[in-house]
């Protein structure tokens, strides 16, 4: 994936069929490289496989989370995974944010959840953006560029429905109902994103989403200050960086046009704005 090399194990044929769907366009490491997550995905004992069936997430053999139940054994594979890289990954500066690129240039997407952050990767990718992740930015220390992790992009409760409409063609998994983030589901990556995991891009564009039903589609500036100030609350290791992630996060945002995003629900108007943003530049 990108840089990170995973080596997953599970014991669980709907992770098996789900991995075969989500990635099967990623490269497969070879026999004996070296894997930064050695995983695994399984239930606690061989009775919980029977009886009130549950599984946990192991790396290096050690249990990270509490169990939860079987049938929602690929999204806790996939976060696991994120949790992986968010901690364990500080050759980069890491940001809770999309991102995508278009003609050569990467878009930030950073925001919280229940943004709309998604939902609007969703779209774009439908309509021809290159996606580096749906989950999270990472910013090479030594470059300053943005390196791809393409993987599935998590859908959530209305927004699945709505991504199925808009982007007919999409490979959905199966939807996971009743967990801690409510329905979930998982849209394969394109395989062109993947083919092009290895191509770093710098960000030209910071744009701050936010859903709210009914709102009309804005793109509104945002001055620099707020912008940095936005991508130091997402950033996950922001301050384990000290005075070089202050100053890499500053050239990031000196680079980039930073704005505003707002919209309810008119993903055609959203993707219009985002393919008129990225002409115009």
């Amino acid at each position: 994936m990108g840089p990170i090399v995973a080596r997953i194990r599970s014991p669980l044929a709907p992770v098996h069929a789900a991995i075969a769907r989500h990635y099967a366009a990623h490269e497969v490491a070879d026999d004996g490289q070296f894997s930064d997550f050695p995983v695994t995905v399984a239930p606690p004992s061989l009775a919980r496989r029977f009886i009130r069936p549950t599984v946990t997430f192991r790396l290096d053999d050690a249990p990270v989370f509490q169990p939860l139940p079987a049938e929602q054994a690929f999204a806790l594979l996939e976060w696991g995974l994120n949790w992986c890289i968010a901690t364990q990954c500080h050759q980069y500066l890491i940001i809770h944010s999309a991102v995508l690129e278009r003609h050569g240039h990467a878009l930030l997407l950073p925001a919280p959840p229940a943004s709309g952050k998604s939902t609007l990767c969703a779209a774009l990718v439908a309509r021809g953006w290159r996606l580096l992740s749906d989950e999270m930015a990472l910013v090479a220390l030594d470059r300053g560029d943005v390196t791809p992790i393409p993987r599935a992009i998590g859908l959530k409760n209305d927004s699945i429905d709505v991504i199925r409409r808009f982007w007919p063609d999409a490979a959905i998994g199966t939807v996971v109902e009743k967990t801690l983030k409510g329905s979930v589901a998982h849209a394969r990556p394109p395989a062109e994103s993947v083919a092009r995991q290895h191509e770093a891009v710098r960000a030209r564009w910071i744009v701050l989403p936010h859903y709210a039903k009914g709102a009309p589609t804005a793109l509104e500036p945002l001055s620099r200050g707020a912008a940095f100030m936005r991508l130091v609350d997402c950033a996950f290791n922001y301050a384990m960086h000290g005075r070089r992630g202050f100053e890499l996060l500053a050239t990031v945002i000196d680079a980039a046009q930073c704005h505003s995003f707002s919209y309810g629900g008119d993903l055609d108007a959203a993707v219009r704005t985002f393919d008129a943003l990225a002409e115009a530049s």
